[in-house]
Parts: structure tokens; sequence; C-alpha cells
């Protein structure tokens, strides 16, 4: 099992962020935890360190909606945690509305933390692992970040940002000894839906008999990661489907995807 020193993650208080944590604790000597609700990181530090009593883990309160707090992590980060070995770009926003409908104050929130957040985080701490020939990033992203889904316009932009920032990054980075990998979940067991007021699931998503654990997720992307892989798609018959999607014409997806749209502005859906 690789030793990857220390690891940053966002998003670590629930879900694929939390188990991403738990698979991590026994890959690294620091972890530093970032999320808003620091009461939940607190409790996960307790429940790591009981596991791994070697492991130092650092937990960092912010919220990467809001720019001058990701200034202020990073301050912290250099302050508190030192040299980054692995960022885990795992937090993300969602929201289920047609584009026209959306409330832009969410809109916004979305876009910071699932693109700029992202991008700032990577310019910061890449560099140093570059200067150092090793390290990495793992970007989470999402199986909408590859096609189109309605409902969710702002969810499904950030996303394919983060696809293209990830393939571009690899290429930027290659023979660096810095590793990028894009994990690309379909459905998983986690509150993001709830959050995101798709209880049930994206419109338009795969369905439901494609639904993973966020435990199952975690382990494979970072599995993933350590390989060297591009691109993860956690679960088996979802990485099926994922792989298959290519020789779906574009053109019906959009079809698709406008059918829905339809539905739901009708209020059929």
């Amino acid at each position: 099992m690789k030793n990857h020193g220390t690891v940053l993650i966002t998003g670590a208080s629930a879900g694929i962020g939390r188990e991403l944590a738990v698979e991590f604790a026994g890959r690294a000597e620091k972890l530093a935890l970032v999320a808003r609700r620091v009461e939940r990181l607190e409790k996960l530090r307790a429940e790591l360190l009981a596991r791994h009593p070697k492991l130092s883990v650092a937990v960092l309160a912010a919220d990467l909606s809001n720019e001058r707090e990701i200034e202020a992590l990073l301050a912290r980060v250099a302050e508190q945690v030192g040299t980054v070995d692995v960022l885990v770009n795992n937090a993300g926003l969602g929201d289920s509305a047609l584009f026209d409908r959306a409330d832009w104050t969410r809109t916004r929130q979305i876009l910071l933390t699932n693109v700029v957040a992202v991008a700032r985080l990577t310019a910061a701490l890449a560099p140093g692992m570059v200067k150092r020939g090793r390290g990495g990033v793992l970007n989470i992203g999402s199986g909408a970040g590859l096609t189109v889904l309605p409902n969710a316009a702002a969810y499904v932009g950030s996303k394919h940002f983060v696809a293209g920032f990830s393939e571009a990054l690899r290429a930027d980075l290659a023979g660096t000894g810095v590793t990028v990998t894009q994990a690309c979940p379909g459905p998983v067991d986690s509150e993001f839906d709830e959050i995101a007021g798709s209880v049930g699931g994206m419109a338009g998503a795969p369905p439901k008999f494609f639904r993973i654990g966020a435990t199952q997720c975690a382990r494979e992307a970072v599995e993933g990661f350590e390989r060297g892989a591009a691109i993860v798609f956690p679960g088996r018959a979802y990485r099926f489907a994922m792989r298959a999607l290519p020789f779906l014409p574009y053109g019906m997806r959009r079809r698709q995807a406008a059918n829905t749209a339809a539905k739901l502005r009708a209020g059929r859906e």
C-alpha cells in the first residue's frame, strides 16, 4: 500500500468525501479535512485517529462557495499543514431546476464550489508537487460531465469543466511525477441528492440499479488514482454503461434531455 504523505480532501464531512478520508487514512501520514461542518469533521477525525493512532489529522472549516474563505483556507494550509502531496477536489454542490427557474444565489454557489475552488486549490498546490517531482490531484467529477442532462445546467456545466480541466491538467503535468485522475461517479448513496433537491436521482440520470455506496465509490476512486488511471467509473454496471456511452449519438442524447425537460416544464416528471 502506497504512502501518499499529506493528503488534503475537500468536502470531507459526509458522503464520498468522508469515505475518501477513510480510504486515505491508511495510505497517508497526514490528512487535512476541509468542509463547512466542523463538528462532523471533528467526529471523523476522532474515528480516524482511533483506527490509525499514528495518523495526523487537521480539521479546516471552510465554505468553498466563498472566494475569501478559499484564500483564507490556503493561508491556513500553509501555516497548519505545510506541504500537500495529494489534493482531492471532492467538494461539490448541485441543484435541480430548469435554468430559467433556478435561484442565482444557489447557481453562483455551485460554480464557485465546483469550478473556482477546484481551479484555485489546484493552482496553489500543483506547482509545489511539480517542483518536488511527486504528488497527485484526484478530481471527483461526475458522469454528468460527459453527457447532457436537463434540470441541472449549472451542475452539469461545472462537471464538464472538471472533465476538461482534469484531462488538460493531466496533459500539462505529464512526465513531472504528478498523477492526475478524474473519478466520474454515477448515482451514489449519499446526502447529495437530498441537498440538491433531487431525491431519487437527477432527471435523466442513469437507472437506480447503477447506484452504489459511497464506500465502494471512494475505494475504486483511490485504487484508480494509485494505478495512475486518467478516468475512473466506480461500479461495474455503471462502468460498462459509461464505456458504451460514446457509441450513443450525441444528437439522440440531446433529444432525450430536451424531452425530459419539456415534461418537467409541463409538470409531468
